[in-house]
């Protein structure tokens, strides 16, 4: 018994060190905008409703953000909660800071009805930058980008496959499932083609 506890310590211990891999490898293209898998980032799916007893203090303590309104995300220091439904958020905070964030949620909403998920590897992040992000995005999805302000974010859809969209410094960040990775990035690519820029 002592060594199988041993056992499941050490490969907790090994697999909190390794190096997490994005889906594509850090995969680029540049056209008439760029287009980046970004680096791997720490994600939880956070399913519970918004009048949860301790559910803004649980955030604000796992990662330093308030509570979003819909359609809102917000960001602070490297980390971000984003609204993604009326009981679900999603919580986005460096790869190595999630097991920490999820043992805090857990802790601070014991009791309460929720679950929080770790999904980190099963999501894939895309940055598209330049002055005409939108346009190689407004090609793929059904959002007005005209009206993606600050702190919003859309849930859509990218040709065939589930997204959220959100701005990102100069350009526009864009998540989707990891199992879906490629198809995303050939569409990225095919849209971004130089020439290819809605005139």
């Amino acid at each position: 018994m002592a060594n199988s506890v041993k056992k499941s310590a050490k490969a907790a211990v090994a697999a909190q060190n390794l190096t997490p891999r994005t889906a594509l490898g850090g995969a680029k293209f540049k056209g008439f905008v760029s287009v980046t898998e970004a680096a791997a980032l720490g994600m939880i799916s956070l399913r519970a409703k918004s009048d949860v007893a301790g559910l803004t203090l649980a955030i604000k303590a796992a990662v330093g953000v308030e509570l979003p309104t819909s359609g809102q995300i917000l960001t602070q220091a490297g980390k971000a909660v984003a609204w993604m439904s009326p009981d679900e958020y999603l919580l986005i905070m460096p790869y190595a800071e999630v097991t920490g964030c999820l043992a805090q949620l857990r802790a601070n909403l014991a009791g309460q009805h929720s679950l929080a998920v770790d999904v980190s590897d099963a999501r894939a992040v895309f940055d598209v930058t330049g002055p005409k992000a939108d346009q190689a995005l407004s090609k793929l999805c059904p959002v007005d980008f005209a009206a993606l302000g600050p702190n919003q974010l859309r849930r859509t859809r990218t040709a065939q496959v589930a997204a959220a969209i959100w701005r990102e410094g100069t350009g526009l960040r864009l998540v989707c499932f990891r199992s879906v990775a490629g198809y995303v990035m050939g569409l990225l690519t095919h849209s971004a083609q130089s020439g290819a820029e809605i005139r």
